[in-house]
């Protein structure tokens, strides 16, 4: 009896150590996803500065 529950409690704590990790990762992505999407942003507005002082001149 004792190691049945044993085993329940382990898998128990796995399942949440897999969760908290899950969870991380997915932050993780979320957080590349934002700084990448303003990276992309940000080359495409220095590329048209940089076209339109061009053109100016």
């Amino acid at each position: 009896m004792g190691r049945i529950l044993l085993g329940i409690a382990v898998v128990i704590v796995g399942f949440i150590l897999l969760g908290w990790v899950i969870g991380l990762l997915g932050t993780l992505l979320k957080w590349a996803l934002i700084i990448g999407v303003i990276a992309v942003v940000a080359g495409v507005v220095m590329r048209l500065v940089r076209a339109n002082r061009g053109s100016d001149a």
